[in-house]
């Protein structure tokens, strides 16, 4: 699952592959400004496919982020993948952020469950509900409980996700990818302590989110 990381993603090698043959193509046929405006599209997916290597926090309490982005919630819910009271912190991600997505804490994956649904904007509460998503739920060596939700948004149409149930994870290790611009929703046992605030800008595997209790 997890991967030597060569700084482009893996799922954006056939798309950048497509677009150099179109520019290319275009090139030879003396149609120079169509190929510049694909070879500037070009540059937009090399920047959206990059997946840099990240620190990782070795604080054995800490889940961190699993997606750049920004905090556009932290609230008491109901975690409807594991069926309890749950601390929820979403990510949203925009075109323009890092869209490989790291595992929160280390732990056992318990169930992976895919859902259809509709492709609102991921910057709204309702998307956590009511987009297609994919939920991960871990139980940690702790024992408890964290799920991670993959939610498609207004212009992504494709989540993919790695894990399967009885995989040993860790922190910090690539689980999936969505394209393209999308959110991430982190349900915690409701007494974790949150580290970030909405409008905070966090960075996969590097920012703490907040840290388990016990």
């Amino acid at each position: 699952m997890n991967y030597p990381h060569p700084l482009i993603a893996r799922e954006g090698w056939p798309f950048l592959a497509v677009t150099a043959v179109i520019a290319l193509a275009l090139q030879s046929f003396d149609l120079t400004f169509l190929s510049v405006l694909v070879w500037i599209f070009f540059l937009f997916e090399l920047q959206f496919f990059r997946d840099p290597p990240r620190y990782i926090p070795s604080q054995a309490n800490a889940i961190v982020s699993p997606a750049d982005g920004r905090i556009v919630a932290v609230e008491r819910v109901e975690d409807p993948y594991a069926q309890r009271d749950a601390l929820k912190i979403s990510v949203f991600m925009n075109v323009f952020n890092v869209h490989s997505n790291r595992i929160s804490m280390d732990g056992e994956v318990k169930k992976v469950a895919y859902f259809p649904g509709l492709f609102v904007n991921a910057d709204l509460d309702k998307a956590s509900t009511e987009n297609e998503r994919n939920a991960v739920v871990i139980q940690t060596e702790s024992g408890a409980t964290v799920t991670l939700v993959q939610v498609a948004g207004l212009i992504a149409r494709r989540i993919l996700c790695y894990a399967k149930p009885g995989d040993k994870v860790e922190k910090g290790q690539r689980y999936g990818f969505i394209r393209f611009g999308s959110r991430v929703d982190v349900y915690l046992p409701p007494d974790s302590v949150p580290k970030v605030a909405i409008g905070d800008k966090v960075s996969a595997s590097s920012t703490i989110l907040a840290e388990l209790v016990g």
